[in-house]
């Protein structure tokens, strides 16, 4: 098959004829149809997270795409389903899954990071019956794609973290790919979403996707004022979606008292994976931090009724498609932060 190979961080992806994978006893094998290029591939690509993987590694993990071929143990899933394959799947022996939490899994399946992934025609997923989820008809393979990481990250995190009510204040600092998906999933909720960033297309983008209003954080000089002063005293819950320690300064100090805080952002390694927050206004305001990674694969039928019923749609994030050739050159660009919403390979 052909695949786009990192043999090494920060360098070009080396477009290669690679073997095909074949499935576990209870795995599966996927052609991929459509695969979203994720700031978390960047992070990978430029060698944020040391050790992480091991080269030369396929990744991708935001696919989706229609089962090749299964393993003799795999009950759920047969040749020719549509699928999508989230990014956060288990093992199904730790703890964690056996509470119905397989997106923290003591050892996850993470085809793109713990295995090859989507940067490539096809790709395998173990224990498939418990790791992947059927893609309606109804449902597009470019929303299939956004749904793989990024969005479905932002819907855990909004409906089960933070559980964010109709009619609540919520703040987004930094309107990636996953902030976004944020602002779509916040106005579907009923919340009235700000979106903050200094990029004036994706505020844009921010209000056709329904945001209540935003922010340019390059023309104020405290966007955490202008939030509490628009929200007459603060936002009830704030998402720091990029990672660094100005916007999650400025999300924290963006809440009114018994306020949430959704971290969604990773950093870029430089800080040791930390960033500072004011503890005591934590303490002082009664304030709760929350973290979302992923989701588990058997809440997805909840985002995927939205999603067939048109009352979310993914694809609407998708401002650009590439080729598989393409990949490399697209992460190459995501240091500088200038993507807008979501880019995917469609062609393989």
């Amino acid at each position: 098959m052909k695949a786009a190979v990192l043999e090494a961080y920060n360098a070009p992806l080396a477009l290669c004829e690679v073997p095909d994978p074949e499935p576990g006893k209870a795995g599966a094998v996927i052609r991929v149809e459509a695969n979203g290029i994720c700031r978390s591939d960047w992070h990978a690509w430029a060698a944020h997270w040391p050790g992480f993987l091991e080269l030369p590694h396929v990744l991708g993990h935001e696919m989706c795409g229609i089962v090749e071929a299964v393993g003799p143990d795999v009950k759920r899933f047969a040749v020719g389903q549509r699928v999508i394959v989230p990014f956060s799947g288990g093992d199904g022996v730790c703890s964690w899954c056996g509470d119905g939490l397989p997106h923290i899994c003591d050892d996850p399946v993470m085809p793109g990071f713990r295995s090859w992934g989507g940067f490539a025609q096809y790709v395998a997923v173990d224990q498939a019956d418990r790791n992947l989820v059927v893609l309606p008809e109804a449902v597009s393979f470019l929303a299939g794609a956004g749904m793989g990481c990024r969005f479905m990250t932002a819907f855990h995190g909004l409906t089960e973290r933070v559980r964010l009510g109709a009619g609540e204040w919520i703040v987004v600092y930094g309107c990636g790919g996953v902030g976004l998906s944020v602002i779509e999933i916040a106005s579907c909720l009923g919340a009235q979403a700000i979106a903050v960033d200094i990029g004036s297309d994706k505020l844009a983008l921010a209000g056709e996707l329904g945001a209540t209003a935003t922010i340019n954080a390059a023309d104020v000089d405290d966007p955490a004022a202008a939030v509490r002063d628009l929200t007459a005293g603060g936002a009830q819950v704030s998402v720091d979606a990029l990672g660094i320690q100005q916007t999650c300064t400025n999300a924290v100090n963006s809440l009114t008292k018994r306020g949430r805080h959704l971290q969604i952002g990773m950093t870029n390694g430089q800080t040791g994976g930390r960033l500072e927050v004011p503890i005591d206004d934590v303490i002082g305001k009664e304030l709760e931090i929350f973290g979302s990674k992923g989701m588990p694969a058997q809440n997805f039928p909840a985002m995927l009724r939205l999603v067939a019923a048109g009352r979310l749609d993914p694809a609407r994030l998708v401002t650009k498609t590439v080729p598989l050739e393409e990949a490399g050159a697209v992460l190459a660009t995501m240091g500088s932060f200038d993507t807008l919403g979501f880019t995917v390979i469609d062609r393989f």
